[in-house]
């Protein structure tokens, strides 16, 4: 999870997920506000701007034997005050948390 001071108008991440997962947790995440998927792509409406996250599967990581997915996913804020994007990716970060210790 990120510190909120690095949730800026435009960031990217890498997601440990396969797109079929991401788009199961995407609206959940995004509630209560309207979510719009497309294909690699979702807009959010936010507080009067909009949050537009455009992703793409990459290879799995490979750790020894074991497999992982990956997604890098690209965030940005358009016309989001600061507040209202660290509100929002407070939620969209503990949603989107796998369990763990």
């Amino acid at each position: 999870m990120f510190d909120p001071a690095t949730y800026t108008e435009s960031f990217e991440r890498e997601h440990g997920c396969t797109e079929v997962e991401w788009l199961g947790q995407l609206p959940g995440a995004c509630e209560p506000h309207a979510l719009r998927v497309g294909h690699a792509q979702a807009w959010v409406s936010l507080d009067g701007g909009t949050l537009q996250l455009d992703w793409q599967v990459l290879p799995p990581r490979r750790i020894a034997l074991i497999q992982l997915p990956l997604m890098r996913v690209r965030y940005h804020f358009d016309g989001v005050e600061t507040p209202a994007r660290q509100r929002f990716m407070k939620h969209f970060d503990l949603f989107m948390q796998k369990g763990g210790g």
